[in-house]
């Protein structure tokens, strides 16, 4: 137990993320630590909708196009044209005024939050790194000087990660994968609007493009014969715009809501239905379909782990290198096609008309993604 804690006052904590998926990872740890212990997040880059209700928010806000999703090609460069350099003095500055204000600092994402405490003095850091997959690149040379010298414990999704940072001093662990431990189960009766005898949901992402993959998706269901078409779920992600999803498929928005704060209504155009639920709802969603049709980033892992096989298209923008890494985890758990309504919907049909072919790629997204169980070594890492 710290000093501070055994003296009775109050221990506070800073969970800093970068991403949208690693703000609902970080925000579920924060919901379980103690409410005596005062928590603040530091989301580098968005809104932090995620920590909404669960701790307060401090830092600059910073908005970038890609809001750091490095799976589109060029994003990097796009960023910096316009103005993505901007943003960072404001963090650096951030980050230096904090020192000493805390007991424990927590980064979960890829090493760029590490990186920005490290040059601003932070150190014991615990890192929880929930972007590397171990399938294909390990730790670099520089990735591995900084995390040394700025963490104190580092969690990582696989073995592979962990024992490449023990061999240089670094208490690194692979307790399980905690984007298992942290999937979002909201108030939301996905089962009770079930009618059909298979379900999908729609993870069209939380970006810019993410009303284009849904264009894409509702145009591939409906290319499905009508006897052939599942009930249809879709997780709205925090900050996307429904009407502009509605606009550009077609689609009218309904607004039957129930009494399930996590209800969003329905999208329809007569034949097509589109059951809609706030993100914090995806799990509810999750457990009531037989697959999935993605473009997200952590959503398509926890789907994948969760047995339910996944759906993606790929195309010119997309970062060839980062999405072949991903491939090399997922294996035929991750159907690939090109960005086509006719591509995609012919991959679901062969899906949709073949249990045994999904209980097979059940098993291998399963066996590839592993199972939860980092979240408790997690918290006794954090001294609770």
């Amino acid at each position: 137990m710290s000093e501070e804690a055994s003296t009775g006052q109050r221990r506070r904590y800073l969970f800093i993320s970068n991403g949208h998926g690693e703000d609902w990872i970080a925000s579920a740890i924060v919901s379980r630590l103690p409410k005596s212990i005062e928590v603040d997040a530091y989301p580098m880059i968005g809104a932090g909708n995620a920590y909404n209700g669960v701790c307060a928010i401090v830092g600059p806000r910073a908005t970038l196009a890609s809001e750091g999703w490095r799976n589109v090609k060029g994003s990097l460069q796009r960023d910096l044209a316009n103005g993505g350099l901007m943003t960072v003095p404001p963090a650096l500055r951030f980050l230096r005024s904090i020192r000493g204000k805390y007991e424990r600092i927590i980064v979960v994402g890829d090493v760029t939050g590490v990186l920005a405490a490290f040059v601003t003095g932070h150190r014991d850091l615990i890192y929880l790194d929930v972007y590397k997959t171990g399938a294909a690149r390990l730790y670099s040379a520089a990735e591995r000087f900084v995390i040394k010298r700025a963490c104190k414990t580092v969690f990582s999704r696989a073995d592979s990660l962990a024992q490449g940072l023990e061999a240089i001093g670094v208490d690194a662990r692979s307790a399980g994968n905690v984007m298992m431990d942290t999937i979002p189960q909201g108030h939301y009766d996905a089962q009770m609007r079930r009618t059909l005898p298979l379900a999908v949901t729609l993870l069209p992402g939380s970006r810019a493009l993410t009303a284009e993959s849904f264009e894409l998706q509702i145009d591939a269901l409906r290319s499905l014969p009508v006897a052939q078409r599942p009930d249809i779920f879709l997780a709205v992600a925090g900050g996307i715009n429904i009407d502009d999803l509605a606009k550009k498929t077609g689609l009218r928005r309904t607004h039957l809501l129930s009494a399930e704060s996590d209800d969003l209504g329905e999208l329809s155009d007569g034949t097509l239905t589109v059951h809609m639920a706030r993100g914090a709802a995806m799990g509810n969603l999750l457990a009531a379909s037989d697959l999935v049709l993605s473009q997200a980033g952590t959503a398509t892992v926890q789907a994948l782990g969760l047995g339910k096989p996944a759906i993606t298209f790929v195309n010119a923008r997309d970062r060839r290198s980062r999405f072949s890494d991903e491939q090399k985890l997922f294996g035929e758990a991750r159907t690939v096609v090109p960005a086509d309504a006719s591509a995609l919907g012919n991959a679901l049909s062969a899906l949709l008309g073949d249990d045994e072919e999904r209980r097979r790629l059940a098993a291998i997204g399963r066996q590839r993604i592993g199972g939860p169980g980092a979240m408790q070594a997690i918290l006794e890492a954090l001294d609770l």
